[in-house]
């Protein structure tokens, strides 16, 4: 999986670290049991502070997509708490649609737009 950071975005470099491997993982490009980089591996490739690294790997360990090892480091292993990712997804999806409200986006293109990028998992 080739993971690649916009320095001048305004999001935080760790969450697009974050987002990437959910999204690698969602794609199948990472498997369960698979090992991720080193956090100096990682940050070496990308160009990042090793801390930053640590900190995406310490929130996906939290949000139950990794687990983190002394000897094989990193390893993808999903959480099977469906209610709690239910949850979770339930706070988030709250406040990007009341943001696509403000915009004034309609439920019509809310729902294309989460058929559209559903069907690309």
């Amino acid at each position: 999986m080739i993971i690649e950071i916009d320095f001048n975005s305004s999001e935080a470099i760790y969450m697009q670290l974050r987002n990437q491997i959910i999204l690698g993982i969602a794609t199948s490009q990472l498997q369960e049991g698979e090992s991720l980089p080193s956090v100096r591996q990682l940050a070496d490739h990308i160009g990042i502070n090793m801390h930053t690294v640590n900190k995406a790997y310490t929130v996906l360990k939290q949000e139950g997509f990794l687990k983190l090892d002394r000897r094989k480091g990193a390893v993808i292993a999903l959480d099977v708490d469906k209610m709690r990712a239910l949850e979770t997804m339930r706070q988030e999806l709250k406040v990007m649609l009341a943001w696509g409200r403000c915009k004034d986006i309609s439920r019509e293109e809310v729902h294309r737009l989460i058929d559209e990028i559903y069907e690309e998992y």
